[in-house]
């Protein structure tokens, strides 16, 4: 007697993305199973650490003094600290390779300098830029070459450039420069309107909610994308409906100008080679020897690319000044290490986000604003706090290196 082997009964292959079988449309278990046991990465923990700072922040400001929170106020921390985020987009770059640069202050100071001096020389204002971006850049290039080719510690080379910058400021003039110039004085106090009309702010937050949508269609994309994408989409919705309908709020073409460089900069880091090397550098850069990456060229551009960040956002403290001086910029080298450091990313390098370093800024121009509002603290009540957060997000990112190695 034989037995007849019957195939086994037909199964329905599940949809793509996850879901159940076709033609039912409810999710399968592990879709659920993956947002029930989502935990985010380790790498998302700091900065988001640094978002709930600042909005908690802005929570406690708006409850203790009125109009703390009132979209203008909260529009003037970038206007106030536009070159502080260009600063501490160049300063990101040069700390994800391991690095640090010192210089960054004094070449602010200088950008100032040159800008007011070719100006008063009767340069064009196109000229006038170009000379104060060019020597920045080349400046860092310098700095980056002596690093690399004659292997000296950042530290060391960095301070050599911020004596250098800063001497050059009083080679030029010990005294303030006044800018007259009719396009800085435009640059500078024309005001942008930015409110948005209710149609516009819903497509905004369909635009947002849309990319949400295509980051998770993916399962394996949904555990290393759905924090950060809903953190975005919410931010992007209460930053959107914060600036819908109101038609006096303004802004300048300085924060214009800064958000185009945060813009550039994430792009960079993320979408090319290079930013690729930078983090491979600062992860390990015996191991990016051994990967064929091109290390000695990737540490020379860094430092290139903070100089130049260096001198643009000298040129956005030209505006905001309208004058150079050689006594600007004193120790902003360490406000923008402290943004950096409070944005998340990593003193020893390979890990860090471009957004953290804008939020850092935020912190501390929220900082500021308490100081402003409350009229009976000292100016140095800034330094302190920023001291303490600074200590604060070092240990926390040592505590969070030490779990995961």
């Amino acid at each position: 007697m034989s037995t007849q082997l019957r195939p086994a009964p037909a199964t329905t292959p599940p949809a793509p993305g996850g879901t159940g079988p076709r033609g039912t449309g409810r999710p399968s278990r592990g879709r659920w199973h993956a947002l029930r046991t989502y935990q985010p990465s380790g790498r998302f923990l700091p900065i988001l650490a640094t978002l709930a700072l600042f909005l908690g922040m802005l929570q406690v400001g708006g409850l203790r003094y009125e109009g703390f929170t009132s979209s203008q106020v909260i529009l003037n921390l970038l206007t106030d600290n536009a070159f502080l985020v260009v600063l501490a987009v160049g300063m990101t770059f040069v700390i994800l390779t391991g690095g640090i640069d010192l210089s960054v202050g004094s070449v602010v100071a200088l950008s100032t300098m040159v800008a007011a001096w070719t100006l008063q020389d009767g340069w064009s204002p196109v000229a006038a830029i170009v000379a104060t971006l060019t020597v920045g850049t080349v400046l860092g290039l310098l700095t980056g070459m002596v690093i690399h080719f004659f292997d000296v510690q950042p530290f060391i080379a960095t301070l050599a450039g911020m004596f250098l910058a800063r001497g050059l400021c009083y080679l030029i003039s010990v005294e303030s420069i006044p800018i007259r110039d009719d396009t800085f004085f435009f640059l500078a106090s024309e005001p942008i309107a930015i409110a948005l009309a209710p149609w516009q702010g819903g497509v905004v937050i369909g635009l947002l909610a849309l990319g949400m949508v295509a980051a998770v269609v993916k399962r394996a994309a949904l555990r290393s994308a759905l924090l950060p994408v809903l953190v975005g989409l919410g931010v992007g919705m209460w930053v959107t409906l914060l600036l819908m309908g109101d038609p006096e709020l303004t802004t300048t073409y300085s924060v214009v100008i800064a958000l185009a460089t945060v813009a550039v900069a994430i792009l960079v880091l993320h979408r090319t080679r290079f930013g690729r090397t930078v983090y491979a550098i600062g992860g390990s850069e015996a191991s990016a020897l051994l990967m064929g990456l091109r290390v000695g060229f990737v540490k020379v551009a860094v430092y290139a690319v903070s100089g130049f960040c260096a001198s643009l956002g000298g040129l956005l403290f030209a505006f905001y000044m309208l004058s150079g001086y050689s006594l600007h910029a004193v120790g902003m080298e360490l406000d923008a290490i402290a943004a950096v450091v409070i944005g998340g990313t990593l003193l020893a390098g390979g890990r860090g986000l471009v957004v953290g370093s804008l939020l850092g800024v935020l912190v501390l121009g929220t900082i500021q604003t308490f100081i402003s509002f409350d009229g009976t603290l000292s100016s140095w009540w800034t330094k302190i706090v920023i001291g303490a957060l600074v200590l604060l997000f070092v240990v926390m990112q040592r505590v969070l290196t030490r779990r995961q190695s």
